[in-house]
């Protein structure tokens, strides 16, 4: 199964759980996207897919400027993984894809 898709996500954050939809769209072994929630969007840069492990960069503007580097493993129609914030360290995403 691809790991392309859009995928309902919550992110566990110092500010809370954040509510986004993470677009994957996979072609060979990269894939582009964007994250989007209530604080904005953020679009993916340096996709990589290796098999259902996705790994990328998003830079975040609000609350503040950022580099964030994501890691997730898709299995069939859920993604789990982590986003790095740097000094705010690892924090958890989860998801499923939409029908």
């Amino acid at each position: 199964m691809s790991v392309s898709g859009t995928y309902d996500c919550v992110t566990k954050t110092p500010m809370g759980d954040q509510k986004s939809k993470f677009t994957v769209n996979a072609e060979g072994d990269s894939f582009t996207g964007q994250q989007a929630g209530a604080m904005g969007s953020m679009d993916v840069y340096e996709g990589k897919v290796e098999g259902n492990n996705l790994t990328w960069k998003m830079n975040m503007t609000v609350p503040m400027p950022m580099t964030l580097t994501g890691e997730a493993t898709v299995e069939g129609d859920t993604i789990s993984g982590t986003i790095d914030a740097g000094a705010f360290g690892k924090m958890p995403l989860s998801g499923t894809r939409e029908a």
